[in-house]
């Protein structure tokens, strides 16, 4: 799970140096920063799926910090993108927030999750197809088997909608690499919530010194 955490984190930092800073000159490192989203979806959802995470108040916890990064990374991100759609640390919260809903198993809740998605999906960063992505993931990895893993990669497929290629198919197979290796690793859980703000904070400056 670290070393994913870490390959999105560069490939994210090469997507969006390419994207506001090179004027989205090398086509490489856009097709690679596809994957920058679903690595940090799946990450985030591996720990949701662990049994007793809502009962731990895990689910409450990512969302705390999402919602403090989102904020934070706010000001840069409007002077890059807009103030719309919002950035993808909020788009992490709504699928978190959604999971909870599901989570909880009872009517109300689950016609709240349902209203979550289908309208916060047109709010956040990589839309419906975002959410999708992370609600198979966590689906498979609660409950693994091969229909879920089938919905999961549909899901992944939808984010064609939104990237113009399918270049996010490939984050599938770095995961499934990534679980068949035993690479010791530090945690550094608040290194990638702190990165994200601060890296668009300094493109956004290097940009307007340009």
């Amino acid at each position: 799970m670290e070393m994913l955490k870490w390959v999105g984190l560069l490939l994210m930092a090469g997507d969006h140096i390419n994207k506001y800073l090179l004027h989205e000159g090398s086509l490489t490192l856009y097709a690679l920063g596809r994957m920058a989203m679903p690595l940090f979806g799946f990450v985030l959802m591996a720990h949701l799926a662990r049994p007793g995470a809502l009962a731990a108040g895990v689910h409450l916890r990512a969302m705390r910090r999402l919602a403090v990064f989102a904020a934070l990374a706010t000001p840069a991100y409007a002077h890059l993108v807009g103030w719309w759609p919002l950035n993808i640390m909020a788009t992490l919260f709504l699928a978190t927030l959604i999971v909870g809903l599901l989570e909880r198993g009872r009517w109300r809740s689950r016609s709240a999750a349902c209203f979550a998605f289908l309208i916060g999906g047109a709010l956040v960063e990589f839309w419906w197809p975002a959410l999708l992505f992370c609600l198979g993931a966590w689906a498979f990895l609660r409950r693994p088997g091969r229909l879920r893993l089938l919905l999961w990669t549909l899901a992944t497929a939808s984010l064609a909608a939104v990237n113009g290629n399918f270049a996010a198919m490939a984050a599938l197979p770095l995961v499934w690499g990534a679980s068949r290796l035993e690479m010791p690793m530090v945690r550094s859980r608040w290194v990638f919530y702190v990165f994200y703000p601060a890296h668009l904070s300094v493109i956004a400056l290097v940009q307007g010194l340009a």
